[in-house]
């Protein structure tokens, strides 16, 4: 069970603050159930009211400094989602985004970056559809980054694309 304060990553939400844990009424039921009031960080003016139990939507903690490090060393080795058919590809960068797990990211971000760099290199851009896949995961994955090595977004995002670029010059 998460407590007030607490950092989660909450389904396409995103990074959010656990800003309540209450009880509140069914409407038209009789009965109550308990619920977390999620604020989330880089969506403003919104709240979220998500079930303690039973929820369909996946709700972990924010990654820890050490997890973080792990992924980040761990990088190369996470393979690619690559999948020829556009429809299909869209549907797994979905899953990989409703999946609420890092690594799907990671594997969404290489991906994305991948086929739009060997599109380029081909003369035609690069698809909409990758593009936005691509922004959307990166989103999320900096956005958790920035909480434990407490920075902003934008600054998690350079410094985790300057710690690969160094373990990329070491190799």
């Amino acid at each position: 069970m998460f407590e007030v304060g607490d950092y989660v990553v909450h389904g396409t939400h995103g990074v959010c603050r656990v800003e309540a844990v209450q009880e509140m009424d069914l409407a038209g039921t009789g009965s109550s159930r308990m619920y977390y009031t999620l604020v989330p960080l880089y969506t403003s003016g919104s709240k979220l009211f998500v079930p303690i139990e039973g929820g369909k939507v996946v709700t972990r903690s924010v990654m820890t400094k050490k997890e973080a490090r792990k992924l980040l060393e761990e990088w190369d080795e996470i393979e690619t989602l690559w999948i020829e058919n556009d429809k299909k590809r869209e549907e797994i960068y979905k899953e990989a985004l409703r999946s609420c797990d890092s690594r799907q990211w990671v594997k969404l971000i290489k991906t994305s970056y991948q086929r739009n760099q060997t599109r380029i290199k081909n003369g035609k851009k690069a698809t909409t559809s990758d593009e936005r896949y691509l922004h959307m995961a990166e989103e999320h994955l900096f956005g958790e980054l920035a909480i434990p090595f407490e920075m902003s977004k934008g600054e998690a995002e350079n410094y985790f694309i300057s710690q690969l670029r160094e373990k990329e010059a070491v190799c």
